[in-house]
């Protein structure tokens, strides 16, 4: 891992059972365990902007995302930021893997 800030044993420990799930159901039961609904639909709400702000078809503005999604337009705009300018890119390394699957 290249980033500065240091990821404590508690998270990564978190980290790790994820990496145990093998199916969508695993991570549905798991996630309801683990998180609220409010939690849960955030998340959900993010990775939908996500896979919208990178439609090289669409092309959606901020504006048309959120009458599409009702979603605010600085909920939309820090997905955006960390789609395209923070140094995780995490939502660009799953996009990009999900990408390729779908090729081949």
């Amino acid at each position: 891992m290249n980033h500065s800030e240091k990821i404590s044993a508690d998270e990564k420990d978190l980290y790790q059972a994820i990496l145990h799930l093998k199916t969508v159901e695993e991570c549905y039961i798991f996630f309801k365990d683990l998180c609220t609904p409010a939690e849960i639909s955030a998340m959900t709400e993010r990775w939908k902007l996500a896979k919208l702000l990178d439609n090289e078809q669409e092309k959606l503005s901020y504006r048309e995302i959120a009458d599409k999604t009702k979603a605010s337009i600085a909920t939309i705009g820090r997905v955006a930021r960390f789609l395209k300018i923070e140094n995780y890119q995490g939502y660009r390394l799953i996009l990009d893997r999900m990408q390729k699957k779908k090729k081949s």
